[in-house]
């Protein structure tokens, strides 16, 4: 009897010192990494974003994100499959597996962080307020915008804004599925204002884009951010790909990169 209750109880401590592995992430089996290296392929969340992501006038998909990520999966021997999503449920995409992470100019906020694990910071951004050229001269501040109609992309740094800065709070706001979307509704005059990612603004308005009637308000800068590139909580592919990064910065693909797509690479990796 006392030999079978020894069997039974070196077997219980068996079993929970399994159960502790796996909750600890410590199975191979848990291995995000390990998965996409077995189907050679990961699964690109994105949204149509210039210059991050977007098609050119050949239709071709292109962009800084898009070159990037191929670049990495290059480096990780993996083919990338990018995956257009819905911004707005970005994170629970990411948490059903739909997608191995989310690459398409995301600002890394403390609350994204409790959610999801996210790169090294790589590009600098901030969010600017786009109006029409004509309305120069009236909105000039967003003190002028209190009681005027603002827009922003449904879940992005733009929307955060708006709701945080004394001014633009006070202002009637609605919400669009993508950026893009933001700078159509200025143009068409059913918004005052768009609150948008600085490098999509300079990217697609002004002279010679099909936006040359808006223009970002002077001196206006707010939240300046970085993007960062969003994977699954505690997932192991975030190491993989920040080994690449390092790598990519190091041969300087990653400066040609941002040159020519007109971006700033964030401080902590461009040195």
């Amino acid at each position: 009897m006392k030999k079978f209750s020894k069997i039974m109880a070196l077997i219980l401590v068996l079993a929970m010192s399994v159960t502790t592995l796996a909750a600890c992430g410590g199975s191979k089996a848990d291995s995000d990494w390990a998965e996409i290296q077995k189907k050679g392929k990961m699964v690109i969340g994105y949204t149509i974003y210039e210059p991050m992501n977007y098609y050119d006038d050949n239709n071709n998909f292109t962009g800084f994100d898009t070159e990037f990520a191929n670049a990495v999966c290059a480096y990780l021997d993996i083919t990338p499959e990018f995956v257009e999503i819905n911004w707005d449920t970005k994170v629970d995409e990411i948490k059903a597996k739909s997608i191995d992470c989310i690459w398409n100019g995301m600002t890394i906020s403390d609350e994204l962080k409790k959610n999801i694990s996210i790169s090294k910071p790589y590009v600098k951004n901030m969010q600017v307020v786009v109006i029409k050229t004509d309305n120069a001269d009236t909105y000039k501040d967003t003190a002028s915008l209190k009681d005027k109609t603002i827009v922003a992309e449904a879940g992005s740094a733009g929307e955060n804004v708006i709701k945080e800065d004394e001014n633009l709070s006070q202002a009637n706001y609605i919400s669009v599925t993508r950026q893009v979307d933001a700078l159509l509704e200025v143009k068409a005059g059913t918004s005052d204002a768009a609150v948008l990612d600085w490098t999509l603004a300079k990217a697609m308005i002004g002279e010679g884009t099909d936006y040359e009637e808006l223009q970002m308000i002077d001196g206006v800068e707010l939240s300046v951010e970085e993007y960062g590139i969003g994977f699954r909580k505690d997932s192991d592919t975030c190491d993989k790909v920040n080994e690449a990064i390092d790598a990519l910065v190091k041969d300087g693909t990653l400066q040609k990169l941002a040159e020519k797509y007109d971006l700033s690479l964030s401080p902590s990796i461009s040195k």
